[in-house]
């Protein structure tokens, strides 16, 4: 694989999904991708510990893709030499009974990173404009002023809802949050083995649920629903990443490459200066120590 230009995978609006490759040719090994992204992750974890000493940023990451396109893996990988005190994952379900209580963001300011760790959202905000849209009766659940049937949702509400998103991620990010979205672009044809592989392999049979295939029956729905929201949303506080995901291992390597050679780009993220108090006397303390 030539050297990673994180640009290459920026979604550049209009975005044509069909027209996105879901794999890349690279030819190597798994193996070798696997030691890539261990040497890639290190060094990323090293990354973190200077952002948590530096306390200004949070970094928040995104992540959606269809079922079976590897979140759940692909975060454990990424994230593996993360100090646990520098990453937090929140993994978004249908709305509980509190969250619907509240507006569809609330539930997201609240898991957003403090400064200086990074927050990962499997699944996100962004389901509130996918699931919702092609399934438009869930709208209902939100006890919406003025929206009392699945008739009420309109474009123009489409238009709000989106307008409310890009406000949500404009001001997280002017208040220092710095923010990627990656979208696993999984074939059709890869997930349909990966559904087969979890009913076959008996260790994999718990993943499956008879809805997946009422979902997979709305693939193209969904591929215009999301198509949509990366064209809408793609902004440069607030990219999109398009990551060919019908290989695993490549798809985990390209999410940490991007995420460590765009963060190395803040080049003010660096350690506090050590207590010029401190710094005066760090030999003594040093002698001090040697002689116990």
């Amino acid at each position: 694989m030539k050297k990673l230009d994180p640009t290459r995978f920026k979604a550049k609006v209009p975005v044509n999904l069909a027209k996105t490759p879901t794999h890349v040719e690279h030819n190597r090994s798994e193996k070798v991708m696997e030691k890539m992204l261990e040497e890639t992750r290190e060094e990323l974890g090293d990354l973190q510990n200077t952002l948590y000493a530096h306390g200004k940023y949070s970094v928040l990451v995104c992540i959606q893709g269809m079922d079976t396109a590897g979140k759940d893996s692909l975060i454990r990988e990424v994230f593996k030499d993360f100090n646990v005190r520098g990453v937090e994952v929140h993994s978004f379900k249908v709305p509980t009974e509190l969250e619907r209580r509240h507006d569809y963001l609330w539930r997201h300011y609240l898991a957003l990173p403090r400064r200086g760790t990074f927050g990962v959202f499997n699944r996100t905000h962004y389901e509130n404009v996918l699931v919702t849209r092609v399934h438009p009766e869930y709208i209902l659940g939100e006890l919406l002023p003025d929206i009392n049937d699945v008739s009420d949702i309109d474009e123009t509400f489409w238009d709000n809802r989106f307008e409310q998103i890009r406000g949500f991620e404009k001001t997280i990010a002017q208040n220092g949050t710095i923010i990627f979205k990656f979208f696993l672009h999984l074939s059709k044809d890869e997930q349909k083995h990966r559904l087969l592989r979890r009913l076959r392999k008996k260790n994999k049979q718990w993943k499956f649920s008879p809805g997946d295939l009422k979902e997979r029956m709305l693939w193209d729905d969904y591929q215009r629903c999301y198509q949509d929201a990366i064209n809408r949303t793609s902004e440069e506080h607030a990219p999109w990443y398009l990551i060919p995901a019908d290989d695993k291992p490549t798809a985990r390597y390209l999410i940490a490459k991007i995420l460590l050679e765009t963060m190395k780009t803040y080049d003010d993220i660096v350690e506090p200066p050590l207590d010029p108090d401190v710094m005066a006397h760090i030999d003594q303390y040093r002698e001090q120590l040697e002689k116990e």
